[in-house]
């Protein structure tokens, strides 16, 4: 797909929010994990962005990985509407 559509464009052709947790062991000391939060626009379940992300993570970064761990949601969709019990009015 091209990479130059807007972000609108992206989610009306399939792309959602992805989050994926990146746990991690620091190079200097190897019993001790780390977490990092990545987050972008990515098409599941193959998900090419985190793909390309975590291939430039094993090339250029020291902490080799321990565990990825990936969630997605939708921006794009109905609104949500909820019906309120109560109206409260503050002076």
């Amino acid at each position: 797909m091209k990479s130059d559509l807007t972000p609108v464009e992206k989610q009306l052709r399939g792309y959602r929010l992805a989050t994926a947790e990146i746990i991690y062991r620091l190079p200097d000391h190897p019993k001790i994990l780390q977490s990092f939060v990545w987050q972008h626009l990515d098409i599941a379940p193959d998900y090419p962005e985190l793909m390309r992300f975590l291939s430039f993570w094993n090339k250029e970064i020291e902490g080799p990985i321990y565990e990825v761990k990936v969630g997605r949601k939708s921006i794009l969709g109905p609104n949500e509407i909820a019906r309120a019990d109560h109206l409260l009015t503050l002076h």
